[in-house]
C-alpha cells in the first residue's frame, strides 16, 4: 500500500499527504523523485501536455478519491447524494466527505493519516458518545462527541500521539479535548474548513457524462 499510496502522488502531481507526516519531509516520493511513475517517467520530468477534457475531470475526481480514501462507487454515491440536496454542491459535497467519522479522527489529529483512521474505526477503537462505532463511513453530527479508546491509546500506533496533538489545532468546526483525547462537533464543517485545492465540481461532471 505505502509504494502504491506514492505512486498515485507522482501520478497526480500533487501532494496528497496521503501518507502523514512522512509526506512533509524530504523522504517524501514526490520529492525524492519528482516525475511521474513508470518506464518513461524521468523523459517526462517537465513535460506540461495538454490534458484532455476527460483527462481533467479523472484527475480531480482521482484527487478527492485518494485524499478520503474512498472507491469508486462510494465517491459516485456521494456525489450524487450532493447534487439532489438543495444548496451548493460543492458546500454539500464536501459536507458529506468531511463529517465521515474516519475524516473526523484523522481531522482532530488524532491519526497521521485517513488510512490509518479508517483502520482504526474499523477495529472497534473509535466511540461516538460513548458508544463504539465501526462504520468509517458514519456521520457525524453537531454535538456528537468522538473518543479513543484507552486500550488503543496505550498501543504501540498512538506512542507519539502526546507529542502529535500538544500544539495541534483541529478546524473551527470541531474542538479538541487533549486530556480525554476526546473531541467535540461544534457545527458543520464549510467550503473552507475542508482545506482542499481540488476543484470538486469536476467530480460532478465527471458522474454526469
Amino acid at each position: 500500500m505505502p509504494r502504491v499510496l506514492e505512486k498515485v502522488e507522482r501520478r497526480l502531481g500533487e501532494k496528497l499527504l496521503l501518507k502523514g507526516s512522512r509526506c512533509v519531509g524530504p523522504k517524501c516520493a514526490s520529492v525524492r523523485r519528482a516525475y511521474p511513475p513508470g518506464a518513461h517517467g524521468k523523459k517526462r520530468r517537465g513535460r506540461k501536455r495538454g490534458a484532455s477534457e476527460f483527462g481533467t475531470l479523472l484527475a480531480e475526481k482521482q484527487k478527492v478519491r485518494y485524499l478520503y480514501g474512498l472507491d469508486d462507487g462510494e465517491l459516485e454515491r456521494y456525489s450524487k447524494k450532493a447534487a439532489s440536496m438543495p444548496g451548493v454542491f460543492s458546500s454539500n459535497f464536501l459536507q458529506l466527505l468531511e463529517t465521515r467519522l474516519d475524516n473526523a479522527l484523522f481531522r482532530l489529529g488524532f491519526t497521521e493519516s485517513r488510512r490509518i483512521a479508517r483502520q482504526v474505526v474499523s477495529h472497534g477503537h473509535v466511540t461516538v458518545n460513548g458508544k463504539t462505532v465501526n462504520i468509517p463511513s458514519y456521520r457525524v453530527r453537531k454535538g456528537e462527541v468522538i473518543s479513543l479508546k484507552e486500550k488503543i491509546i496505550s498501543s504501540p500506533l498512538f506512542s507519539e500521539l502526546e507529542t502529535r496533538i500538544k500544539n495541534y489545532e483541529p478546524p473551527q468546526w470541531l474542538t479538541l479535548d487533549r486530556a480525554k483525547k476526546s473531541g467535540e462537533i461544534v457545527k458543520m464543517p464549510e467550503v473552507e474548513d475542508a482545506a482542499v485545492t481540488v476543484d470538486v465540481t469536476k467530480v460532478k461532471e465527471f458522474y454526469s457524462r
